[in-house]
């Protein structure tokens, strides 16, 4: 139900926008999520959106540098990477599930989108 996008190669410093195209109820009424996960290290939450938009989670090392967004016409999350830095080097992953609440922890996270990566070098 979830499809990411948009990962790449950047240079630091540079810019990347994730996108999750859902398809399926859930979208429109439910909390959206990025997770990210480094090579030999645990999957962590990098941002949140609340069901109803007003309400936005970051990781601190992310914050000021990543946005996140949705289109609910599109039925689509972004997530708009600006200054990157090389320890943002990850799988990236979409998440949602059928609560409203915005939060970094991945526990309620029901459906899962397959994953895109992002390198970022020096």
């Amino acid at each position: 139900q979830l499809q990411a996008s948009g990962g790449g190669l950047a240079q630091a410093g540079g810019s990347l926008r994730l996108s999750c195209a859902a398809s399926g109820r859930v979208f429109s009424s439910s909390v959206m999520g990025w997770f990210r996960q480094a090579p030999g290290k645990e999957r962590e939450g990098v941002s949140s959106l609340s069901s109803s938009s007003s309400k936005t989670y970051y990781k601190d090392s992310v914050k000021g540098r990543f946005t996140i967004s949705r289109d609910n016409a599109k039925n689509t999350v972004y997530l708009q990477m600006n200054y990157l830095k090389p320890e943002d080097t990850a799988v990236y992953y979409c998440a949602t599930g059928h609560f409203a609440e915005a939060t970094l922890n991945e526990a309620p996270y029901a459906y899962w989108g397959q994953g895109t990566q992002v390198t970022v070098s020096s």
